[in-house]
């Protein structure tokens, strides 16, 4: 968020003015305005990109477990470990540590649990 506005609102009023309209009346801006000129609409398009990807890796974010790029604590690499150890699949352990399924596995090659992936 950005402070008090939320990426997809500044996206919107972004858009808005690089496409030469008032974000709030939807208005033609007049063209002597400074936001006509062509540096400050290829510099709004600019903006509107990098507003783009950050809304896209705020979705993505919110798709993946929650423990996901977080540091592992030493009591939970011995549970992982005893889980693994009593058969849980990689799946099942990403489920129940909150983590990916990729992550799972990075963890136990670095516990020496399994090989690394060729």
């Amino acid at each position: 968020m950005v402070r008090g506005m939320d990426i997809e609102q500044a996206l919107k009023i972004v858009r808005a003015l690089a496409d030469g309209h008032d974000p709030h009346t939807g208005e033609e801006l007049p063209l002597a305005g400074p936001y006509q000129q062509p540096d400050v609409i290829r510099a709004m398009f600019v903006a509107a990109r990098a507003l783009e990807r950050e809304e896209w890796r705020e979705r993505r974010r919110k798709q993946l477990p929650e423990n996901v790029g977080k540091p592992w604590h030493p009591d939970e690499d011995t549970r992982l470990s005893e889980r693994f150890t009593a058969g849980h699949n990689v799946e099942a352990l990403a489920a129940l540590h909150l983590r990916t399924s990729n992550g799972i596995r990075e963890r136990l090659v670095r516990l020496g649990k399994i090989a690394p992936a060729n």
